[in-house]
């Protein structure tokens, strides 16, 4: 599966923008052109020229993610995503890339479980459905994919959708069947 959050960038709140004062406003902004040019390293000392008091914002702790989840440290990925998923259970970014995290550790129906009530949660989310299906595939349950695959398609932009999935090996054993799409 690939990391599910190519517009993670729009997902910055720009209001959190504006509370910041210089200079953490300019780390902030460092840490998220760093990563776009893919040195999570210098992204990551970015972040941590923050004044501590703002770390913790959940802005800073979903670039924070992002920048953990490019370094490959997925049990941090999932402790940020679970103090996401608290903090502002009405975001969707901290559901998403807990269960991305947790299914990178192998820990797939852990995935599923916890990413499933964020279905309901989230009924315009299109990457929840897909991620669904990327774990129900995974887990061989081949009709229940299908039908996050389907409901993904439906609710998502169904062109992109069907090149992410033509391309992700998570989803490989519906390749054909994506194809005919």
């Amino acid at each position: 599966m690939l990391i599910h959050s190519h517009n993670w960038r729009s997902m910055m709140n720009a209001t959190f923008m504006k509370s910041l004062a210089p200079p953490d406003s300019h780390h902030f902004s460092a840490a998220i052109g760093w990563l776009g040019l893919g040195n999570w390293r210098e992204a990551n000392e970015e972040l941590e020229a923050i004044t501590p008091a703002f770390r913790a914002h959940p802005d800073v702790l979903e670039l924070r993610m992002q920048i953990y989840a490019n370094a490959g440290k997925w049990e941090t990925c999932v402790d940020i995503g679970n103090a996401l998923v608290q903090a502002v259970p009405e975001r969707p970014f901290g559901w998403i890339h807990r269960s991305y995290a947790l299914h990178e550790l192998k820990h797939t129906q852990e995935a599923a479980d916890l990413l499933k009530p964020a279905a309901d949660r989230f009924p315009d989310q299109w990457l929840i459905r897909y991620n669904l299906a990327c774990y129900a595939c995974q887990l061989g349950n081949r009709e229940e994919a299908w039908q996050w695959l389907e409901a993904a398609f439906d609710l998502g932009d169904p062109k992109e959708v069907k090149l992410m999935a033509l391309e992700d090996p998570d989803l490989e054993k519906f390749w054909a069947e994506i194809g005919e799409i």
